[in-house]
């Protein structure tokens, strides 16, 4: 397996360094101004690819604006290597989801579509590991009138702290059975999707690559019973909370976007224009980014 995730031997201290010294100070650092984010020129692509070495994400703020062309992260993906996209039962039928306000609809009853602030997570931590997110592109139409700030956080920044505090507890954390989330049942009783089981951190087999499938909520999730996953469950609770250690906060506006290895991220509460309610669209994919 490839440095610097061999396990827990290898250049870690090594890695370590030079991933803090890196690390953006301020969400700033990650945005890009781009022209038009489906037709990238070598120089933006190169600075996007740059961000995400760095902190495994980048921010683009394109001339778009209001534009509501689906095909922009699709196309933006392509250009990265993004092409297996996770076409899941509430994205729409060219795999793109549609993230706004649904009230009265099937989609209103997930948090994503409604107006409520969304807690810590990875996307995807409930799907089978056959259909693991390693990046989504997240790109804004809309804006909500107030509310719907960003947080963002790479992962492998949670890694690190809790490697460094206790790495008993991140063993634990690595074994197959630390995060189950329970299956989801329709009103009638049939099994719309079987529990699953995993691992909050692991290492791609193909590339050494670090992955997170987490979430923060509090319900309809089972931790296994050990104390040593008991505590780093705790740990990462504590270093999520409020203003967490390495978190960048944004307010993505009109024609701006996040392309990211699926890092942990939040969402504030937000309220809506009646006339011009707030919307994004999202692509979620089973391949990572390629960025040199």
């Amino acid at each position: 397996m490839p440095a610097p995730f061999a396990a827990f031997a290898g250049d870690y201290s090594r890695w370590r360094a030079g991933k803090l010294a890196a690390y953006p100070a301020r969400a700033g650092e990650l945005i890009v101004e781009v022209r038009d984010p489906r037709k990238l020129s070598d120089a933006e692509k190169s600075a996007l690819a740059e961000r995400v070495r760095r902190a495994n994400m980048a921010v683009y703020a394109s001339r778009c604006g209001s534009e509501e062309d689906r095909a922009i992260p699709a196309a933006l993906g392509r250009q990265f290597g993004l092409h297996r996209m996770d076409a899941n039962w509430l994205a729409d039928e060219d795999g793109i989801s549609s993230v706004a306000v649904r009230e009265g609809m099937q989609r209103g009853e997930f948090i994503p579509y409604t107006n409520r602030p969304i807690g810590w997570h990875t996307d995807g931590y409930y799907n089978a590991p056959e259909r693991c997110i390693r990046a989504f592109i997240l790109h804004c139409v809309r804006p909500a009138a107030e509310g719907g700030e960003t947080m963002l956080l790479d992962h492998e920044l949670l890694y690190l702290q809790l490697r460094d505090a206790d790495p008993e507890g991140l063993r634990a954390l690595m074994r197959p059975g630390a995060m189950t989330i329970p299956a989801r049942t329709a009103p009638d009783g049939t099994i719309e999707r079987p529990a699953q089981s995993g691992p909050v951190f692991s290492f791609d087999a193909t590339d050494g690559a670090l992955h997170m499938r987490y979430t923060a909520r509090a319900t309809n999730i089972t931790w296994a019973s050990d104390s040593a996953t008991t505590a780093a469950v705790r740990f990462l609770s504590q270093r999520l909370e409020g203003e967490a250690a390495y978190a960048l906060r944004m307010r993505l506006e009109s024609g701006m976007g996040v392309i990211c290895n699926n890092v942990l991220h939040t969402r504030s509460a937000f309220r809506d224009r009646p006339d011009a309610p707030r919307l994004l669209y999202r692509a979620r994919y089973y391949d990572r980014i390629r960025a040199g």
